[in-house]
C-alpha cells in the first residue's frame, strides 16, 4: 500500500476514545479506515456510545470527569494506554479545553495519536 499524501490536519479524523487516527501509521499506509469509518468496529463499546449519542467523541458526553466512565476508562483501556503509552483521556479532555480543530491541529503538527501520558 501507498502511504497517504500529507494532508492537512482534519477533525473527522479524531477517534471516539480521543486519539487521532491522522497521524496512525496504519491509517496513513490505508490499513485502517479510522475510527470513524471503521464499520467493522462493532467490538468497540466507546464508539457504540458515541454513536448511539450522536457525538463526536467522548468529549461531548455531560459526565464531567470523564475517568469516571466505565465504558471509555475500564481495565482494557487503562492497559491498552500503558502499552502503548497514550492517554486517551487526557486528549478527551484537552478537546473540552481547545476544540476539535485546535486538538487535531496539534496532534498534525506533532504527529502523535496521543497526547502523551502524564
Amino acid at each position: 500500500m501507498k502511504l497517504m499524501e500529507t494532508q492537512p490536519h482534519n477533525t473527522e479524523h479524531i477517534s471516539a476514545c480521543g486519539l487521532y487516527c491522522g497521524s496512525c501509521p496504519k491509517f496513513k499506509k490505508q490499513k485502517c479506515p479510522g475510527c470513524a469509518q471503521n464499520t467493522k468496529a462493532t467490538w468497540c463499546k466507546t464508539r457504540s456510545c458515541v454513536m448511539k449519542n450522536n457525538f463526536k467523541s467522548c468529549a461531548d458526553c455531560s459526565i464531567s470527569n470523564l475517568r469516571e466512565c466505565k465504558i471509555n476508562n475500564n481495565f482494557v483501556a487503562k492497559a491498552f494506554g500503558f502499552v502503548f503509552n497514550t492517554d486517551r483521556i487526557g486528549g478527551l479532555e484537552l478537546i473540552r479545553k481547545i476544540g476539535y480543530d485546535a486538538f487535531a491541529k496539534q496532534m498534525h503538527e506533532t504527529q502523535r495519536v496521543s497526547i502523551k501520558r502524564t
